[in-house]
């Protein structure tokens, strides 16, 4: 049996391989970065998501593709089958239970959902809500906070380093009320590196001390909230978010859908009204999310706007460390011995996320088959998460500077605001380049570039395809360009 599951995490490993390079490292993220294998048996493959939100999205869009790849992995699997990983079954709640009886089939503080994504929009589902309402504000605030916490993703638990200070700094001054600090966080970095840890700890923080909380996720609004304020619930409700000390908004991007975003908008605005802190995070910039009305992105403006950085060889270091400690608590028999934390933190360097597969798999090995962690045990194990020689990560005043002098124009004339067609062509060159090599958003080239608007930086990389296209001479001058850069 465990050769078995070994067999199949394998394949598993190789179908995210295949998802990654068909989709990009940005769109595997998003939606497969926190999808697990379970188990394969007869024809089927079973995957589990943390959210419904992810399970209809990946039903929907990539389930025939899914289907492909395990195909050339087993030839007999015909279907996928999704599961929600701690999902409450859903139950009618009777409205003529008393409040008492309907408050005990809590678990942990969160009611059992009552929508579903097929009644998004619609008001078919109405027994549990005015059952809500009758509970009183009290019932509508727990209700707020539909977004259950994981008890282990606390400040304690969370590794900072010089990649994510800042933001570990703003949000713990947010989480405890000083007196002075930001009204207004958004904490934006790619997927796997912190920024739900971050919100989580904030959350079981500040509702120490008393304070009214509320943790919502994309999937939450969506799927729960906007149906409820549909209901004659809705005044109870919208008193409850009068109440509210703390709101905390995560996974933005998930946010997909004119009607969604509309009413994202609407509902956001109303929370907006009353509580004295919010914190929002997502994987990119305010600038580069459609979700955002004019008023919330001038409320995000009178914030702070926070990148989490990608992790550096002493975090990552620092995350290994934490995680074995944790682990020894549970089994005192588990070591992993310097060589092999110096090795992870070295090359497994994608994301926070990895680091944790990554120990989890040495793990795993250990207690299957009772054999040390070993050097050798890590390289064969590890072999699809580590990244050896990879190129080095360029930085745009390296490409400022090659393009500078391949043009034979100063670099404050490239950040100036001159028009002139001897400038606008290298500038414009310079930024597509920028954005092709080096992934970084659209915002932050922008700045790199005399503080110039997004919208700017994309119609110079859309020009500049445009023209390279079309022109032979023009797409290998920028080839030159980028090889000069990566010497």
């Amino acid at each position: 049996m465990q050769v078995q599951d070994l067999a199949c995490s394998e394949q598993w490993n190789r179908v995210k391989k295949e998802l990654r390079n068909e989709l990009g490292d940005d769109v595997f993220s998003n939606w497969f970065g926190r999808v697990n294998h379970e188990e394969t048996t007869g024809d089927a493959v079973r995957l589990s998501v943390p959210t419904r939100f992810l399970k209809n999205w990946i039903q929907s869009n990539y389930e025939k593709q899914l289907v492909g790849l395990w195909k050339r992995e087993q030839g007999e699997i015909n279907r996928i089958e999704l599961t929600v990983r701690g999902a409450l079954r859903p139950r009618q709640i009777s409205t003529t239970q008393p409040p008492k009886a309907i408050a005990a089939r809590r678990i942990s503080g969160r009611p059992a959902p009552f929508g579903s994504p097929s009644q998004f929009g619609s008001t078919a589902n109405t027994t549990a809500i005015p059952c809500l309402a009758d509970m009183g504000e009290h019932a509508a605030a727990d209700f707020l906070n539909g977004a259950g916490l994981n008890p282990k993703l606390t400040f304690d638990t969370f590794a900072e380093g010089a990649s994510n200070s800042l933001a570990c700094a703003a949000v713990r001054q947010m989480a405890v009320g000083h007196e002075g600090t930001l009204d207004m966080l958004f904490i934006h970095s790619t997927t796997g590196i912190g920024k739900t840890h971050l919100l989580q700890a904030a959350a079981s923080e500040a509702r120490k001390t008393g304070r009214q909380v509320a943790y919502l996720s994309a999937e939450f609004f969506m799927y729960h909230l906007v149906p409820a304020l549909r209901t004659p619930a809705f005044p109870v409700l919208r008193q409850a978010m009068k109440s509210i000390d703390l709101l905390l908004v995560d996974d933005l991007q998930f946010l997909h859908g004119k009607q969604a975003q509309d009413e994202f908008g609407k509902t956001l605005e109303m929370l907006m009204e009353a509580p004295s802190q919010i914190i929002m995070a997502a994987d990119r910039t305010p600038g580069e999310l459609g979700t955002l009305s004019p008023r919330i992105q001038q409320r995000i403006e009178t914030g702070q706007v926070v990148a989490i950085q990608a992790t550096d060889y002493a975090l990552r270091h620092d995350i290994l460390r934490k995680r074995i400690a944790s682990a020894r608590r549970t089994h005192p028999g588990f070591s992993v011995p310097d060589d092999v934390t110096d090795y992870i933190a070295r090359y497994v360097v994608a994301s926070a996320r990895d680091l944790e597969g990554a120990l989890n798999r040495l793990f795993a090995h250990n207690q299957l088959t009772k054999q040390p962690v070993t050097m050798d045990l890590a390289e064969k194990t590890l072999h699809d998460l580590v990244r050896i020689g990879e190129p080095r990560s360029i930085k745009v005043e390296e490409i400022q500077q090659v393009v500078c002098k391949h043009f034979s124009v100063t670099k404050a004339d490239l950040l100036s605001s001159c028009r002139a067609r001897t400038l606008v062509r290298p500038r414009q060159i310079a930024m597509y380049i920028a954005k092709v090599v080096t992934g970084r958003s659209l915002p932050e080239i922008g700045r790199r570039f005399g503080n110039r608007d997004h919208t700017t930086v994309l119609h110079a990389v859309r020009k500049i395809e445009d023209m390279a296209n079309k022109d032979k001479a023009l797409a290998q001058e920028i080839e030159l360009l980028k090889r000069l850069i990566h010497t």
